[in-house]
């Protein structure tokens, strides 16, 4: 069963990952993934390192908007969401994106990005 959580409740790896993926500072970001990590975004998925720094290198950079972390949650020990806000100049303007997390041995197993 899901729970709401602090922001400050998420992992150390998901905060810091967050923080490196939402300055597009693509190595620190890429090092949180497993090596057989599988990212999904956009209704594409990304499977190991080398895919998923494709998508980071490319993820987001056509447009200008700020995020803003505005909920958590923890599904189990293994399994967060992290909910950010997001307004600028892509299509729409405005969305909540929830980034859903599977941790394996302290690292990001899966993310699935969807609004």
């Amino acid at each position: 069963m899901s729970e709401p959580i602090d922001a400050r409740q998420l992992p150390e790896v998901i905060t810091d990952y967050l923080a490196a993926h939402n300055a597009r500072d693509l190595e620190p970001a890429l090092a949180y993934y497993t090596e057989d990590a599988i990212a999904v975004d956009e209704g594409h998925t990304y499977r190991g390192k080398r895919e998923i720094r494709d998508w980071l290198a490319r993820a987001g950079g056509e447009y200008t908007y700020t995020i803003k972390l505005v909920a958590a949650q923890r599904i189990d020990d293994d399994h967060y969401v992290a909910v950010h806000h997001l307004e600028g100049d892509f299509p729409g303007g405005v969305v909540d994106l929830r980034f859903q997390f599977t941790l394996r041995d302290g690292r990001i197993a899966e993310l699935v990005i969807e609004p």
